[in-house]
């Protein structure tokens, strides 16, 4: 973004974002452990909050994705969804699903083909591998909510440093543009190095290499933000939540054992979320 000319500004709040990524993943991770009913609690409270940004957000040529947060513009779904579904995938329930409904509510409503498409395809994904009525009927919503942000118009021009960069970055030099492609691909690689080296918990690799699959995939089709790699606090914030999906210690996890369900959530060792971290 420096050797585009991205104001100095742009730079500074993605790195603010990387900290308080980093930060908030520290601190939740241990919250990921709780009862059941807490993590339907922010399942619920994350939906509502999407929700509330589909009714009340900023808008902009009829999409209303954003929130203004001292000055500065906040897509909530890139920051609560990646959460939501790890939460999700460890405690399947009743309240759960409804919250996951909500989201797909959301999603169509503000309307958000990358973020409603990101969710269709991690529950395709979890569907595949631990198919549950849970699972199923989160599917069939998310589904529909995606189909619905096809069938309306999205009109938003591409916002520089943000949209389009996998290719505008060949514009600045074929380095800046490798770079960019590489970074992204870089985010993908926690779910690649989960699936060859810990076979017991590929459904939870799986399922996170769909998430950013799918956002790089869109910001190459679309006027989306480009995650990590581009101007945007939002996405970089949500990555660092999304590797609350991936596996802890054992004993890390012993405070949830009486409510997770599946017992290859569980691993004997965080490598691998190291691995993403670095």
């Amino acid at each position: 973004m420096a050797a585009a000319g991205a104001p100095t500004r742009y730079l500074w709040v993605n790195a603010a974002a990387l900290v308080i990524g980093l930060t908030m993943l520290a601190v939740l991770g241990r919250a990921v452990t709780a009862e059941r009913c807490s993590a339907e609690a922010a399942i619920i409270a994350m939906a509502g909050a999407l929700l509330a940004t589909a009714l009340l957000g900023a808008d902009v040529e009829g999409a209303v994705r954003w929130v203004y947060i001292g000055g500065l513009s906040v897509q909530p779904s890139l920051v609560l969804l990646p959460m939501m579904l790890a939460l999700f995938a460890r405690t399947r329930s009743t309240p759960a699903t409804l919250g996951i409904i909500a989201a797909a509510l959301a999603m169509a409503l503000q309307p958000d083909r990358s973020m409603a498409a990101m969710l269709a395809l991690y529950l395709a994904t979890l569907a595949a591998i631990r198919r549950d009525p849970y699972v199923l009927t989160a599917l069939a919503a998310s589904v529909i909510g995606f189909a619905l942000t096809l069938v309306r118009a999205d009109r938003l021009p591409a916002v520089p440093y943000v949209d389009q960069i996998l290719y505008s970055s060949f514009d600045v030099h074929a380095v800046a543009g490798l770079a960019v492609l590489s970074g992204s691909a870089l985010l993908l690689v926690p779910a690649i190095a989960g699936w060859r080296r810990d076979p017991d918990n590929r459904a939870t690799y799986s399922a996170f290499g769909a998430i950013w699959l799918v956002v790089i995939l869109a910001a190459a089709l679309g006027n989306y933000p480009t995650p990590v790699v581009g101007y945007g606090g939002s996405a970089i914030i949500g990555y660092a939540l999304s590797l609350l999906a991936l596996p802890k210690r054992a004993g890390a996890r012993a405070g949830g054992a009486a409510w997770a369900r599946d017992p290859a959530d569980g691993t004997a060792s965080d490598r691998h979320l190291l691995i993403a971290l670095a």
